[in-house]
């Protein structure tokens, strides 16, 4: 599917053409789903948010020029209601355990994978909560500066600080993590 196939299929919709909703959907729903599983930590609440935001969408049945306007809109929406489902919930947001699927090798590589991802996700979680969101928006889902922006309400100017201290916090927690747990082989 090209880049530009959820805006196509979202346009068409919008034309009347309800059966091309399922293109916008089948196009964004996993990544979707895998963005809220970083907050929400439950796959069915994570396909829930996900489907509210589609259901938003096409509520408001709103008009977008550009794919990255949609994908911001969506991500955005997905967003909202992670944060809305954790202020009832009342527990701190994480990184899936999980989120990655087996890519082959053997069980070696697989173990050392997960030990790395679980480094990782503690030392995203001890970082503030923005620090932890905007790692997880630029480096994880892939949303540019602009999308950042639009995604988080910040200027450019915020966003790359906001990036660099978020590295660099990171970057101590991990460097405190192996300089207390490093084996001498």
């Amino acid at each position: 599917m090209s880049v530009q196939q959820g805006l196509i299929g979202y346009r068409r919709f919008l034309q009347g053409d309800s059966a091309a909703l399922e293109n916008t959907v089948r196009f964004y729903s996993d990544a979707l789903v895998r963005f809220a599983l970083h907050y929400v930590q439950d796959p069915s609440t994570a396909e829930d948010i996900m489907e509210n935001a589609f259901v938003a969408l096409v509520v408001k049945r709103k008009k977008f020029d550009e794919e990255e306007q949609l994908r911001t809109y969506l991500y955005k929406t997905v967003r909202n209601g992670c944060l809305t489902h954790l202020r009832g919930k009342k527990h701190l947001a994480s990184l899936d355990e999980n989120a990655d699927k087996l890519l082959g090798g053997g069980v070696e590589s697989e173990v050392l994978r997960r030990e790395r991802q679980e480094v990782v996700r503690k030392a995203l979680e001890r970082l503030p909560k923005q620090y932890e969101e905007v790692l997880i928006l630029s480096y994880y889902n892939g949303l540019n500066v602009q999308e950042l922006c639009d995604s988080l309400g910040k200027s450019e100017k915020q966003i790359y600080n906001l990036i660099g201290r978020a590295r660099t916090s990171l970057k101590k927690q991990l460097e405190s993590y192996f300089d207390t747990n490093m084996e001498i082989l």
